[in-house]
């Protein structure tokens, strides 16, 4: 494998047809190039899907109230279905497979709000206590909201990084007050969300916000998450929940739209079954590419064993064993493709970080591909291109030197 007159003689035959040796690299290295890209640029897709929904929990339920569109029992269409906080806590206590539950009434948005001299706007957020799971949210210091400032009505907050960075600078804020439109909010715990836009809030209890604004117990919206075991029962739960609200509020079941309901669940199964359809679809394309480029080996490689019909007579006139002269070729083959394949891929890489750093958006990011994939293929294309010199050098050792040495 090592011997120095072959590789010497490789290279003698590869420098006599660089056109004819250029031509072989490029298809294998533009199969590995595309097959690279491809992937990578698949990965980017999927990992910017994902980013859109890694700011909030992907197993969660959203409901919402909304108006009747349907007659029933007497009852005209077009009655408003407020939710409140009874409707909640059956929720919570009552659907199966429930990990993490929250609340939302609507009072503020963007509101001013003020700590020393330093003023800001920021969206104020009621919630329950499980509300930092649902938004995926991690508290980075202090805490979150809990049960006992919902039952006291406490005014406490739980603030954004960026909420901190503007309003407190370098001052630590727990156990600080911020004035909001006059009300101050103690703050008790500081958060940081893989959501940008998540981080610009102030979450404060349900309760609390309920008082403040004269709210009564009415909420605008339940969210609640899945545990695993309810994960593939997710419709199943949906339609449990709408049965419950449908009983209690007195209307048609089949009226989507007097709660609104929406499986995110189910929403995020289905956008990641395209992902992996979108997936084997670029390994599709790309395995076609590598093949295109692996019968052009084996063509050329079969015009090289032709054109050297004659020398291969020659060699078994002088005793060369058909065992060398198959090593011979397929050394060529392997040399070639090894490193058009190595070419293709550092390409491909290479462009896939120009393309990470140029072209990243919210659903386009680090379009990577996994390495041990990338070096697997790149291995298979050295593989098959050894493998397409190896048959017509079998074919070609087996001529009697006698034949071979005829004038074609």
């Amino acid at each position: 494998m090592f011997d120095q007159d072959k590789w010497q003689e490789i290279m003698a035959t590869i420098s006599k047809n660089k056109l004819r040796t250029f031509l072989t690299a490029f298809s294998v290295a533009w199969g590995i190039f595309i097959l690279v890209v491809l992937l990578g640029a698949g990965n980017g897709l999927r990992n910017g899907v994902q980013h859109q929904f890694m700011s909030d929990a992907v197993n969660s339920i959203n409901i919402r109230g909304g108006e009747t569109s349907i007659a029933y029992k007497g009852l005209k269409p077009g009655r408003n279905i407020q939710l409140t906080n009874d409707d909640y806590y059956e929720i919570r206590n009552k659907i199966q497979h429930i990990e993490h539950s929250s609340a939302t009434y609507a009072g503020w948005n963007s509101k001013p709000m003020t700590y020393k001299n330093r003023h800001a706007s920021f969206t104020v957020r009621s919630c329950m206590p499980d509300h930092d799971y649902l938004e995926n949210a991690t508290i980075i210091k202090g805490r979150f909201i809990n049960d006992i400032d919902i039952k006291d009505f406490r005014k406490v907050c739980c603030i954004g990084e960026p909420v901190r960075d503007e309003l407190f600078k370098n001052e630590d804020p727990i156990d600080k007050f911020i004035d909001v439109e006059g009300t101050p909010f103690k703050v008790v715990g500081i958060f940081t969300d893989p959501g940008n836009g998540d981080l610009n809030r102030i979450y404060v209890p349900l309760t609390t916000m309920q008082r403040t604004f004269n709210g009564q117990n009415k909420v605008n919206n339940i969210w609640t998450s899945i545990d695993k075991e309810g994960f593939d029962n997710s419709a199943e739960m949906v339609t449990q929940i709408r049965n419950m609200m449908a009983s209690k509020h007195k209307f048609d079941p089949a009226d989507v739209d007097a709660v609104r309901i929406e499986n995110w669940t189910e929403e995020y199964t289905r956008i990641m079954n395209m992902m992996t359809g979108i997936k084997i679809f670029v390994w599709i394309i790309g395995i076609c590419t590598l093949i295109a480029g692996v019968v052009g080996v084996s063509n050329i490689m079969m015009i090289i064993v032709k054109e050297r019909t004659k020398e291969i007579g020659v060699r078994k006139a002088l005793g060369a064993t058909p065992s060398s002269i198959v090593m011979l070729i397929v050394q060529e083959a392997i040399f070639i493709t090894a490193v058009a394949g190595y070419v293709g891929l550092l390409g491909g890489i290479a462009l896939l970080e120009l393309m990470g750093s140029k072209i990243e958006s919210d659903f386009f990011r680090n379009p990577e591909v996994d390495f041990t994939v990338a070096v697997s293929a790149t291995l298979l294309i050295i593989l098959v291109g050894g493998l397409a010199g190896l048959f017509p050098a079998i074919q070609a050792s087996q001529v009697e030197p006698v034949v071979a040495l005829r004038d074609e």
